[in-house]
């Protein structure tokens, strides 16, 4: 998810100097792979992808960055270098970037207490309060579950980035503070406020005339916008239920500092140029610091490292690093940092080798992470050297080995669950309002012969409720591109009163930021 926005341009001298400044060419060499072209149309047909970029740097110069494809499936409208894409988690090493500069300036320091910018800030636990660190925010070992208290942007909702921090108090942790990887967007966005109240601009005006600007990258912003209201965006695409189709985009400032910016092949060709060379924008001028540079590459928390599926025995590590907006981990000997994102519609991978000063970023506009992986596991063995690897052929081998998997695991629990079995209450004692600490109010209400549940700050969230099995339904959404139903468990007081209600994802499909199983909702007034 990604928009933008006009920005003013800070009053700074050496500010307007770094904006003036283009950027390095778009053409050099050494030459792509020659193959380049082919492969990469081979991997749209294979992954169905409508349309997708590349970007490729090396050695401080643009190789490459080229459109392929369309913007949108049954459009002659093609993608080129310029068209934008919502490049999501990508926009987490801008954040971490936006905090360097000013800790550059002496505004931040890394391991200061958040508590010191943010006096109002709050955990759910009083000593991580007071310990959680700035650099804590950016690396996810804070104690909060995988994607916990995503439900209170994702789908888009009403609530404000102040808010989001604000209710992180009643989320209880999932692991003991620094102890275990898990990722989480809802930090970022807390980055987000430290970065306004450290520069006295909001994160969207800091990044835009801070980082885009000097670094050149003049057809990118800091918010998603609708791909119609763009004259050169590319329109989302996803599979529902089977059908490749447009979905809606996500649009929602709320976390734009954990994957709000909209960006283009020429423009990630730019940053990738920028971050290998420390910050560097022209032979005397930086954004940030060689010292930045070094925080942002420095490994800090562990994630796990696991053998691959045989197809993809290349892709075996021997490390693997959370650093400050990046993965730092190994392939073929080399280190490489990257990161992925993913919107509704739109996936994204960036991958950068230091050493080689090489680079390279594949935008799509549909959600196949096949294909991103594909293309660049391609570009990054070209200039390694590496023996040639049929990587569309394996990922298309274990993808539907994937989905043979979820469609066995939905099957078998259709099967098993107990169809004679009734709900012990009428449904009209389900229906009210049920409330959980850190989401709010959950609605549910009889509608014609069932039950209709709508969360009240996430206006897309509105379903009807199916019987399941004994006090359990499945909660189908309306807005079946949503691609999330879910579970609800009501659990009885001895009286025959509902104590309180359960959710979770109802496939291993469902996206991790529909955070349900987090949820603990109790009704409200009864």
């Amino acid at each position: 998810m990604i928009r933008r926005t006009a920005t003013p341009v800070l009053a700074l001298p050496a500010l307007v100097l770094l904006a003036a400044w283009a950027g390095p060419p778009l053409c050099g060499q050494p030459a792509p792979p020659p193959d380049l072209d082919a492969y990469v149309r081979g991997v749209m047909e294979r992954f169905q992808v409508p349309g997708l970029s590349v970007a490729i740097v090396k050695d401080g110069r643009v190789v490459t960055a080229r459109g392929y494809g369309v913007r949108r499936m049954g459009s002659a409208e093609r993608v080129d270098e310029r068209t934008l894409f919502g490049i999501a988690s990508n926009t987490k090493l801008f954040t971490a970037t936006a905090l360097g500069t000013l800790v550059d300036e002496g505004k931040l320091e890394w391991d200061a207490p958040v508590v010191r910018y943010l006096p109002w800030f709050q955990m759910y636990d009083a000593w991580v309060t007071r310990e959680l660190t700035v650099r804590d925010l950016l690396v996810h070992r804070s104690g909060l579950g995988l994607g916990a208290g995503d439900l209170m942007f994702w789908p888009p909702t009403t609530f404000t980035r102040r808010e989001l921090a604000e209710r992180l108090r009643f989320m209880p942790p999932a692991t003991s503070f620094r102890s275990a990887y898990a990722y989480d967007n809802v930090l970022y966005a807390v980055a987000g406020e430290v970065v306004a109240a450290a520069s006295g601009m909001p994160w969207e005006e800091f990044v835009a005339t801070r980082i885009l600007a000097p670094a050149g990258m003049k057809g990118s912003d800091v918010r998603l916008h609708h791909p119609d209201s763009v004259s050169n965006a590319a329109t989302t695409h996803g599979v529902v239920e089977g059908v490749l189709q447009p979905v809606t985009p996500y649009l929602g400032d709320i976390v734009n500092p954990a994957g709000g910016i909209f960006s283009n092949a020429e423009d990630m060709a730019r940053w990738m140029i920028v971050q290998l060379d420390s910050g560097r924008v022209s032979p005397d001028q930086r954004i940030f610091s060689a010292g930045t540079t070094r925080e942002l590459w420095r490994p800090v928390t562990p994630m796990p490292v696991g053998d691959p599926p045989s197809e993809l025995a290349p892709l075996r590590r021997h490390f693997n690093f959370y650093a400050l907006g990046l993965n730092v981990q190994d392939y073929r000997g080399r280190r490489i940092l990257t990161h992925t994102g993913g919107l509704p519609g739109y996936v994204s991978r960036v991958a950068m080798v230091p050493e080689l000063k090489l680079g390279v970023t594949v935008l799509t506009n549909q959600e196949s992470g096949e294909a991103f992986n594909a293309i660049v596991h391609r570009v990054l063995d070209y200039y390694l050297g590496a023996e040639p690897f049929d990587w569309p052929a394996a990922y298309a081998v274990v993808k539907a080995r994937g989905d043979a998997e979820v469609a066995a695991f939905e099957a078998s629990q259709s099967t098993e669950r107990d169809r004679t079995s009734r709900p012990s209450l009428p449904l009209d004692r389900y229906a009210g309002t049920y409330r959980d600490a850190w989401y709010g109010d959950v609605l549910l209400a009889r509608e014609g012969d069932g039950l209709l549940i709508r969360f009240s700050r996430s206006p897309s969230l509105v379903g009807d409720l199916e019987h399941w099995q004994y006090d359990t339904f499945l909660v189908r959404w309306r807005a079946r591109e949503l691609r999330a139903d879910a579970f609800i468990t009501f659990s009885l007081n001895p009286d025959g009163s509902i104590e309180r209600a359960l959710m979770k994802p109802a496939s291993p499909t469902v996206d991790f930021s529909y955070d349900f199983q987090d949820l603990l909702l109790r009704p409200v007034g009864r």
